[in-house]
């Protein structure tokens, strides 16, 4: 049988498109958020392994869960999550809840509609942002916020790599009703340029994308925790850029990416935008508690 050791890509958290456990965070946080961002990558690696069967990849997966929730030890990356959690008091849950994503990356390859594609995005990004407001301690109030920022990277994501894959995978993340309306199915996506139609239906999710950033928007002034608010403001400009960039470029075609070149005007922005919410955060009027009313 194969081990999930032989289906990992390699990748590592300075791979990815937006920041994980930067330097942003407080020291004694990131040990936990880089278990859980280990234990996802290497679900995630197993989900998406080009040659395994759909067989060999949920049973993996399972021993994931198995080793996450202490019914078994066969999954190092889990082990290791679950003995960060355990010493920290969190909660398994939002790891359980990543691995549902992972297992429909094995069992569905298609998504019908806007809310079918939200519904996934609930498993596969919304935990994430959830995870590491717990680990800050944060109010859950903030999960509404959290939800719709981690939801539009996960769009932005499908939309970059949507041609990827659809190549590689058989997967469209892309609900199928949007290309439906213009005339087109999903083999519009192994073109080596996106029709007008295509464009079409990426500029409209692109859209759809800020509209989810835009109630995303006051995520930054409801968290506590600075450091934490500092980069989220961040990772909110990054992506109103990438969705702006997708409403002008077509990812078939060209480079829908930041470059090195591009992140300092964003983070300059970013850092305009983080210091008039703080400001603005400590004007506001501060709830009395129960004994000064």
């Amino acid at each position: 049988m194969t081990s999930a050791s032989a289906l990992q890509s390699g990748k590592g958290h300075r791979d990815e498109n937006f920041p994980v456990a930067s330097i942003l965070i407080r020291p004694q946080h990131r040990p936990v958020i880089l278990a859980f961002y280990r234990f996802a990558r290497a679900a995630d690696d197993i989900a998406d392994h080009p040659t395994a069967s759909s067989d060999e990849k949920l049973r993996l997966l399972e021993t994931f869960r198995a080793s996450l929730m202490g019914e078994a030890d066969s999954a190092e990356e889990a082990v290791t999550l679950r003995t960060a959690l355990a010493a920290r008091a969190l909660t398994p849950q939002h790891g359980i809840d990543l691995l549902e994503a992972f297992r429909r990356d094995v069992t569905v390859q298609r998504y019908q509609d806007w809310d079918a594609l939200m519904d996934y995005c609930r498993y596969s990004a919304m935990p994430v942002g959830r995870f590491v407001l717990d680990v800050h301690g944060e109010d859950r109030s903030t999960w509404p916020a959290n939800d719709a920022l981690c939801a539009a990277l996960q769009v932005i994501n499908h939309l970059q790599d949507c041609q990827k894959d659809h190549r590689a995978l058989d997967r469209v993340y892309i609900p199928l009703d949007t290309m439906w309306a213009q005339g087109i199915g999903p083999e519009a996506l192994m073109a080596t340029a996106a029709s007008p139609e295509l464009r079409r239906v990426i500029t409209g999710l692109a859209q759809r994308t800020r509209k989810l950033l835009d109630r995303a928007r006051p995520f930054t002034a409801q968290i506590k925790d600075a450091r934490l608010a500092y980069e989220v403001t961040v990772i909110q400009r990054l992506a109103e850029d990438l969705a702006a960039m997708l409403m002008r470029h077509d990812p078939l075609s060209q480079r829908v990416h930041h470059r090195k070149r591009d992140l300092v005007p964003l983070l300059l922005g970013a850092t305009g935008r983080f210091i008039g919410t703080r400001l603005g955060r400590r004007k506001s009027p501060q709830p009395l508690a129960a004994g000064q009313r």
